[in-house]
């Protein structure tokens, strides 16, 4: 029998659905020591996270220019727009994460930690859906061990307050495929709201991509199961309304106060970016061109230490093969095709970035720990705890390593911010422009209010012996052709030199 013919034989009807369609796992078997382990891992972690997210400076370039973006929108009270720079409006992705971030410098002030505590929040929420989600089906053990494993992925972790648009879609990804489940499930009518809530969410946060990442599982899932029939349980008619409503506005609005939006967004983002190789059109940067196919070793990074666990399972495929296809309620190839879709909608693009892995992460975490208890068995041998402790303990070291680096020896490790630069700068001309050399730094548009100004080479010449005081920076093979303009050099800061005109004197 066939894995289509096994659903099949058990498709449930509608009014049978929660019955059918609830796993039928074990929980996993964990004493008190176990769980305050993981707990410990969890408040590790956590703290961890908040220590990076007040004293690790903005670097350059993704980190840094979003975070500009959103300084931006607080200065000048243009919350419709991101603004790229002034006037020139950001059309490379929708304004969620932008509006997130700046909504916390509003209330905080404009610092890193305000910018980045809204997108912990959002990764925070992820970890409890899954959590949530993975306790009503399976158990409290198995939740609490997949929300571990979750949130020490390395690059969960890495993104988990980090400024960029990834975690918001996440959370809006999550939202819809934990809300299908239980809507079909008979979990609540509540919940089939939150299929459109999450959409929405995904359109806000990084456009019609969010909803291809949801629609290639659940597609490939009803038609394997043939549960088609399970989405008339869904509200089509007051969520779509909903989603309207939520995501519409802000579409038509910008597309009217910047013509030329949605052209740009929805074809040049969402097609020529995947598929055009060194595709020319960014405004805002330059494509990331990798061989297609790369995105599969990117998973391999993104979920260090867990990626391990598949050649594990390897070790027993029929046991593991059987397990899935005796799981009558789908659920586990539910969590499978979520965890690979990003992996296949990905794998013929030409520009992509390790981040696009992230929205399958939650099920992938789910899905590793739920086989390998199934596989290997729901109560963990001593060497089990014993790998998992030294794989924990492994990628915390190596998170301390890099926040310890960034924070205590940001010159020795180069590392790419401009913060100490700025901060120089200030104090040997307070109020006077700084010039960056060699293309824009965004971190020192941040770190000096947006008073830093990008020139070129040639310019240089010419405002080195202009009479207003001024500070350049440069890269550091420039150094000596600077120095002979008769700037004074006050140092090297990470990546670039900081010059300022003789009448600065020394940095005390």
């Amino acid at each position: 029998m066939t894995i289509t013919e096994a659903y099949s034989a058990q498709r449930p009807a509608a009014t049978h659905a929660r019955k059918i369609l609830r796993p039928t796992l074990h929980d996993m078997q964990l004493d008190n020591t176990a769980r305050r382990f993981l707990l410990a891992v969890l408040t590790g972690f956590g703290l961890l996270r908040i220590w990076a997210m007040f004293a690790v400076p903005f670097t350059d370039t993704t980190e840094a220019r979003y975070a500009e973006i959103a300084r931006k929108m607080v200065e000048t009270g243009n919350w419709l727009t991101p603004q790229f720079d002034y006037g020139v409006p950001f059309w490379g992705k929708p304004p969620l994460h932008t509006w997130l971030s700046a909504g916390g410098m509003q209330l905080f002030g404009v610092n890193e930690a305000a910018a980045r505590l809204p997108i912990l929040l959002t990764a925070l929420a992820v970890l409890f859906l899954v959590w949530l989600w993975v306790r009503d089906n399976v158990g409290r053990n198995t939740a609490l061990v997949a929300t571990v494993v979750l949130a020490t992925m390395a690059m969960f972790f890495g993104a988990s307050a980090f400024v960029m648009t990834d975690m918001p879609m996440v959370l809006g990804t999550t939202l819809v495929m934990v809300g299908f489940w239980h809507a079909v499930s008979g979990a609540g009518s509540r919940w089939s709201y939150a299929v459109f809530l999450g959409l929405a969410i995904g359109m806000l946060a990084k456009g019609p991509v969010a909803v291809v990442l949801c629609a290639i599982p659940l597609t490939l899932w009803l038609t394997l199961t043939r549960n088609w029939h399970l989405l008339r349980q869904l509200p089509w008619t007051r969520g779509t309304t909903m989603l309207m409503v939520l995501v519409v506005p802000w579409y038509v609005a910008a597309e009217i106060a910047t013509p030329g939006f949605l052209h740009y967004f929805l074809i040049g983002e969402h097609i020529q970016r995947f598929l055009t190789p060194g595709w020319q059109g960014d405004l805002y940067g330059s494509g990331h061109q990798e061989a297609k196919g790369m995105i599969w070793l990117f998973w391999l990074m993104a979920a260090l230490p867990w990626s391990l666990v598949p050649a594990l399972l390897l070790t027993r495929p029929g046991k593991t093969l059987t397990t899935v296809r005796q799981d009558r309620s789908g659920w586990l190839i539910y969590l499978l095709l979520w965890a690979v879709s990003p992996l296949l909608l990905f794998t013929p693009a030409s520009n992509i970035l390790a981040a696009y892995v992230l929205p399958g992460l939650p099920a992938a975490a789910v899905l590793l720990v739920t086989l390998f208890a199934k596989v290997i068995g729901p109560q963990p041998s001593r060497v089990a705890r014993a790998v998992f402790a030294i794989a924990t303990s492994a990628i915390f070291a190596v998170f301390l390593l890099l926040t310890s680096g960034a924070i205590f020896a940001p010159q020795q490790i180069r590392l790419k911010t401009d913060r100490g630069l700025v901060a120089a700068a200030n104090t040997a001309l307070p109020g006077a422009p700084l010039y960056t050399v060699g293309g824009r730094s965004y971190s020192a548009e941040f770190y000096s209010e947006g008073k830093a100004q990008a020139i070129e080479i040639d310019d240089l010449a010419r405002l080195s012996v202009d009479s207003a005081p001024a500070a350049f920076s440069v890269p550091p093979g420039m150094a000596p052709e600077t120095t002979a303009l008769g700037l004074e050099n006050l140092g090297e800061y990470g990546r670039h030199v900081l010059f300022v005109t003789p009448t600065a004197g020394e940095v005390k």
